[in-house]
């Protein structure tokens, strides 16, 4: 972490400041509206503490939904000129490791004063939004207001149930109306979802690994894939960083951008569609890539995600970007939109606490708290950090998979390409679900290449998995 310029621990400053705060933000005050005793829910990761969003829905008599999602208002008690806002700009996201997690806040303030926990009245910003039946958002706004989680819920539960594979939650059984909430807040979810897919969104489906310990002992990496309720909980966190995006927009006020460019390796996902027998267009069509993903996800679920990952690696890391009024900025290739944002989790990454700060300011009609030159650097260092944070983990990752592999050295693996350059070729394997680098045999290879590949070394200090691709049996 202190190589790729994160500062893993708070200095005596931050903790200093940190101590002097005596409790969560007021929930009162003109500009604050009262919605306390609407039946609000957070679904996150079952030993997550630091929640950035609660939402509800509420059916109208015109057959639309109104959602709201409440987000913590941690610029409350993080001030710009602040120790706390300084350490938290440095690093710029919080980093989540195989070992160890490094929050962007001290856990004081992003698990307790800022999160917004069960049973507590907290203050937060809204987006608000209005949706038809085919997931049109048509209306929205938003507002601050003071808000209480009802009931603090888990992924993997709440998705069982509701894909008819488990009981009704025990927070959900204990919160009279809260079943119903969720399953109308999981029918706009999927209404959101299909119309994005509609407009040429891309369905890609990955395997992220799972560290599994027995007590301190690391004894496996298992791939994890999204279910329904993180399903349900991104699509809503979308529609609401869109709807972000479009009230500054509205209001004349600058904005940090989420952008994905238009992918740059457009020749190789057309030769990845010709391998399967599928022509694509010469130029990047978004709608096209879709109709090959969905089609290939619905031939061969089993190896979609390896494609998916292919694509992924291929269009590239999205960035941050200053959307300046009268000035076209490109929008975000994979998920099909031309406006869009980070604003859904402050306590998490600093990208999103400039944006609240900048709407907060706009709400007000008040003049925007950073410069165009600051918010230029700003955007930059953001998504230079958030690179950094994935190298980091992906470093951490690889130790921890160097620890399990290292009795195997000499086994042969099925794997797939994940990237090839003149840094070098790596090669995912699948069990345990593993990156590591091809040191011989790579003429020829790239990205998407199925390939049987031979372990050949590993170091756990260094992060290091050697494969040796096996002659006679590759791309």
């Amino acid at each position: 972490m202190l190589e790729r310029g994160f500062q893993p621990d708070f200095g005596a400053d931050v903790l200093a400041e940190l101590g002097a705060i005596p409790g969560p933000a007021a929930t009162q005050g003109s500009s604050i509206r009262d919605l306390r005793g609407l039946l609000w829910a957070s679904v996150d990761n079952d030993d997550s503490l630091d929640l950035d969003q609660v939402s509800v829905a509420e059916s109208q008599a015109d057959g639309k939904v109104k959602v709201l999602v409440a987000i913590a208002d941690v610029d409350a008690l993080v001030g710009r000129a602040s120790a706390l806002n300084a350490r938290a700009q440095q690093n710029a996201t919080s980093v989540y490791t195989v070992a160890q997690v490094f929050p962007m806040l001290p856990e004081r303030l992003s698990t307790d004063l800022t999160s917004l926990r069960e049973g507590q009245e907290r203050p937060a910003v809204v987006v608000e939004m209005e949706t038809d039946s085919d997931g049109v958002v048509v209306g929205s706004d938003l507002y601050r207001a003071a808000v209480v989680n009802h009931a603090k819920l888990a992924y993997h539960a709440v998705a069982a149930w509701l894909a008819g594979q488990g009981p009704v939650p025990p927070r959900v059984a204990a919160v009279p109306g809260l079943a119903d909430q969720l399953r109308l807040q999981d029918r706009v979810a999927q209404a959101l979802r299909a119309r994005r897919f509609h407009h040429g969104a891309l369905t890609l489906q990955t395997t992220e690994p799972q560290a599994v310990f027995d007590g301190d002992t690391l004894t496996d990496l298992q791939p994890r894939q999204q279910n329904r309720a993180e399903a349900l909980i991104e699509d809503l966190m979308i529609a609401a960083n869109g709807v972000t995006a479009r009230y500054l927009e509205a209001q004349g006020a600058p904005a940090f951008r989420r952008v994905l460019p238009v992918p740059e390796r457009w020749d190789r996902i057309v030769e990845l569609a010709a391998g399967f027998g599928e022509r694509l267009p010469g130029t990047p069509d978004a709608a096209a890539l879709e109709a090959f993903l969905a089609k290939r996800q619905q031939a061969d679920p089993l190896r979609f995600p390896d494609l998916s990952l292919s694509v992924i690696k291929l269009l590239g890391p999205g960035e941050y970007v200053v959307d300046v009024p009268g000035r076209q900025v490109q929008g975000h290739f994979a998920l099909a939109v031309t406006a869009y944002t980070h604003s859904t989790a402050p306590n998490r990454r600093f990208a999103d606490l400039v944006t609240q700060r900048l709407l907060k300011a706009a709400m007000v009609s008040g003049p925007a708290p950073y410069g165009l030159d600051e918010l230029q650097a700003l955007a930059q260092h953001c998504t230079e950090q958030e690179d950094n944070a994935r190298r980091v983990e992906r470093q951490v990752q690889k130790a921890a998979a160097a620890l399990l592999l290292q009795r195997r050295v000499g086994e042969r693996f099925e794997g797939v390409i994940t990237g090839a350059s003149e840094k070098g070729t790596w090669v995912r394997i699948v069990r345990p679900q593993v990156e590591g680098r091809v040191v011989r045999g790579i003429q020829g290879l790239d990205v998407g290449d199925r390939v049987n590949v031979e372990l050949v070394g590993t170091n756990a200090a260094q992060g290091f998995i050697d494969f040796a691709r096996v002659d006679g049996r590759g791309a």
